[in-house]
């Protein structure tokens, strides 16, 4: 006879999506597999990419000072956009 592992039930309702990551941050999935079916869903996922070009020795300096900040060249620029967008408002 299998020796079945005693498990909580899973709750019918979670209030947040962050009691329900502490619930499963503290259970395994695997123990309560049997209480799984297959779902089925769309995902719409759209990112929008605007392109713009730099000047190339301008695009060296943003990401060396990029570099020196610990962000990603695209996090210095739109960080430095916003805020010039925001003086100019």
């Amino acid at each position: 006879m299998a020796n079945k592992k005693k498990r909580d039930p899973i709750p019918k309702h979670f209030k947040s999506i962050e009691e329900a990551a502490e619930f499963w941050d503290s259970h395994d999935l695997a123990d309560y597999w049997d209480l799984t079916r297959e779902a089925h869903f769309e995902v719409d996922i759209q990112r929008r990419v605007f392109l713009t070009a730099l000047e190339p020795t301008l695009a060296k300096k943003l990401t060396a000072l990029a570099h020196k900040q610990g962000v990603s060249t695209e996090t210095l620029i739109n960080v430095w956009l916003t805020e010039k967008a925001k003086e100019v408002a």
